[in-house]
């Protein structure tokens, strides 16, 4: 489908969905399943997903020699600015409460009892049995296993590239293919979803709470978001590489803009790659961590997960303690990994860190009518993650070259 007649086509399904919501309600919950189906294809989808797109960003690293010498810093950088990302979003999320105040207990029927404990957390990262994870949706166990898995396949030295590798490398076209069909009836799922909660929770009545709610939900979202690519990100270069900024995020404003339009950090890498090494950035450098960034580096989608995530529950009217916040501090992190780098890809992964701790995943249908706007944010944010990561990689690398510092 067509970049603009999708756009226009989520954007009917949202207004559609509200006012089908609100003035049919009886056809909307009769419609419901619509909505339904197309949950029930997202997260059919998910682990897949999630597993092919990990172990394809680490067989694509080729050696185990160049893992540790590019890769495992690029793999550390990701995983600091995505944490930094997450726990800003936590923070303030946590301090806004964009969700308190609006309910959507209308139709749920869910269990508020939930216990986790951390020894059980820290047992779940390493499975027993890889099939039962699985069933049971054992997320970070599962992608821990998976990059184990993929770590040792590298570290065998092959005559030729294994077999193994070029069925990941098809199974991952594959899936993004399916991703995709997946993605262009959301704005029918969109419609059914979002008119089916709104028929739940009051109907018409209830139009003008929820858009306020989501107002203030999409200011807390771009406030973390900002935060992240104006503040955090820019003291990580000046911190590592010590030149301004500023100035480096306007040479590379071209893949920032083509980020936001495309809602993809996929399609923008052509772009991002002739900015970055035209700022300066080692080519051999940029021409490995971009596309590995593209696919696992993804800052905004962690925090924006996080953000959504919280606002869900707060809207459900459950009450998250100091370990469901560590739970959804994780999975937000490790889940950004295996977020395909295209539209509203980031829907997928939310499932796992809602089912991770227990919160209705029919409430995605509520943060979907501003999704599609959120989502260009976010990949703009991923996006400028990337670049940065590639310029602090490169010049890292060139300080252990000259003997500056020991590699």
């Amino acid at each position: 489908m067509r970049k603009g007649k999708f756009l226009t086509y989520m954007a009917l399904g949202v207004v559609g969905g509200f006012l089908a919501g609100g003035f049919l309600p009886e056809l909307s919950l009769k419609t419901a399943f619509i909505g339904e189906l197309f949950l029930n294809a997202l997260k059919m989808v998910v682990l897949p997903l999630i597993i092919v797109s990990i172990a394809s960003a680490i067989l694509n690293m080729k050696t185990i020699e160049k893992f540790k010498s590019v890769g495992v810093r690029a793999l550390l950088y990701y995983t600091m600015t995505t944490s930094i990302a997450v726990a800003i979003g936590i923070i303030t999320v946590i301090l806004i409460k964009p969700g308190v105040g609006f309910s959507l207990n209308g139709d749920s029927s869910f269990n508020r009892e939930m216990s986790f404990s951390l020894k059980e957390l820290l047992t779940n990262l390493l499975p027993p049995n890889l099939f039962k994870a699985l069933v049971d949706f054992n997320v970070l166990g599962i992608i821990v296993a998976t990059m184990l898995f993929s770590l040792a396949v590298l570290s065998i030295k092959w005559e030729e590239k294994p077999l193994l590798h070029k069925l990941i490398s098809e199974l991952d076209a594959s899936i993004l293919k399916l991703t995709g069909w997946i993605i262009n009836f959301a704005p029918l799922g969109i419609f059914s979803l979002i008119a089916a909660k709104v028929a739940s929770i009051g109907g018409a009545k209830a139009i003008v709470p929820l858009l306020i709610s989501l107002g203030k939900y999409v200011l807390t979202v771009l406030l973390a978001l900002g935060i992240h690519a104006f503040l955090i990100l820019p003291a990580i270069y000046y911190f590592f590489i010590r030149k301004n900024p500023y100035a480096y995020i306007g040479k590379v404003k071209e893949a920032l803009i083509t980020a936001f339009a495309t809602a993809s950090s996929s399609a923008t890498l052509p772009v991002t790659l002739k900015e970055v090494v035209g700022s300066g950035v080692k080519k051999t450098v940029a021409e490995f961590t971009l596309p590995l960034g593209a696919t696992i580096n993804m800052d905004g989608t962690a925090l924006y997960e996080a953000v959504a995530v919280i606002f869900i529950a707060e809207s459900y009217g459950i009450n998250l303690e100091l370990t469901h916040y560590l739970i959804i501090f994780l999975t937000a992190t490790l889940a950004a990994i295996g977020a395909a780098g295209i539209p509203e890809a980031g829907l997928v992964t939310m499932v796992l860190v809602l089912q991770s701790v227990g919160i209705p995943v029919e409430g995605i249908g509520i943060i979907l009518a501003v999704d599609w706007f959120l989502d260009r944010c976010r990949t703009a944010v991923n996006v400028l993650g990337d670049t940065i990561g590639a310029a602090v990689i490169s010049h890292g690398l060139e300080e252990v070259k000259n003997g500056r510092v020991s590699p």
